[in-house]
């Protein structure tokens, strides 16, 4: 077999990979994946896997110290994948794709830098703190997509694009604050909690209660209207990209509406159960955008 035969081969085992990823952990990517115009839907998934794989690390690790550790060689694989000089396994794939659309490397870095931090921040005492977080750890997702679209978009653009995943990763924090406790993390700020008369104490009593003491229900209700901004700002940018990547930009809103709704059916009741949303609810946002305009 020649060298050429052998990295093609190399390549194809790569993307092979990265498809099993993508559509073996994330039900509602096996979902969009669907409405992917078939030229894409490699380099998506080879994007996917990287973020999966990465995300991964920072949470399955036995220890922050070893999910550092983790963070860091995966931080050298993208370095070298950038460099044209890519590691076996999905780095060489997600090079292909990064030489393919011509990827900027910083988005890549955000989310890595967001890991980094999740193992080393676990409280937060500001919206603004938090917020920065998620222009690290939601929003480069956003603006590889337009990328990978072929979208040159404007700066309104990208700030529609920012407001739909912020508001995704925010509805997120706010259905799993009991979750994420039990982990060590309190992404709600304190200065937040405070406002509504909640403190440490008082946070950490509920818990062990597992019951949501009314300061605290009020609390998350105003996250849940601040959030609802979020994608109402942000939606407009269905309207701006091709049909199909509209329509999974209104799946993905959708579904954190549907969050925020969830949490509303619960009388925001988040510590004593994790608001879902219905089967029949995402069965309805499925043909809805496999349906829609």
């Amino acid at each position: 077999m020649s060298k050429s035969d052998a990295g093609t081969m190399s390549v194809k085992k790569a993307e092979q990979e990265c498809r099993r990823i993508a559509l073996s952990h994330y039900e509602n990517f096996l979902v969009a994946s669907v409405l992917l115009p078939r030229r894409l839907k490699q380099p998506f998934y080879n994007v996917y896997a990287f973020c999966r794989t990465a995300d991964d690390l920072a949470d399955e690790s036995a220890n922050p110290t070893s999910a550092l550790r983790a963070l860091d060689q995966c931080q050298t694989s993208l370095d070298a994948a950038f460099a044209g000089r890519p590691a076996a396994g999905i780095f060489t794939a997600l090079a292909k794709t990064i030489e393919q659309f011509q990827l900027e490397k910083q988005p890549f870095n955000d989310l890595l830098d967001a890991f980094r931090q999740d193992q080393q921040k676990t409280r937060y005492e500001t919206m603004g703190e938090l917020l920065d977080y998620c222009r690290r750890s939601a929003n480069p997702v956003g603006r590889i997509v337009l990328r990978l679209a072929a979208i040159d978009a404007d700066t309104a653009d990208l700030e529609r694009s920012d407001q739909i995943c912020t508001g995704l990763q925010l509805a997120n924090f706010w259905q799993d604050v009991a979750r994420d406790h039990a982990i060590g993390r309190v992404y709600l700020p304190q200065s937040e909690l405070l406002a509504w008369g909640v403190s440490k104490e008082m946070l950490s009593e509920m818990i062990q209660r597992q019951t949501t003491y009314p300061q605290m229900k009020a609390a998350i209700q105003a996250q849940c209207d601040r959030t609802q901004t979020y994608f109402d700002c942000g939606e407009p940018l269905c309207d701006h990209v091709p049909k199909w990547l509209g329509r999974n930009l209104r799946l993905f809103v959708g579904g954190g509406r549907a969050t925020l709704e969830a949490i509303r059916a619960v009388d925001f009741d988040v510590i004593r159960v994790r608001p879902r949303v219905s089967k029949a609810t995402q069965v309805g946002l499925i043909l809805r955008s496999l349906i829609g305009p």
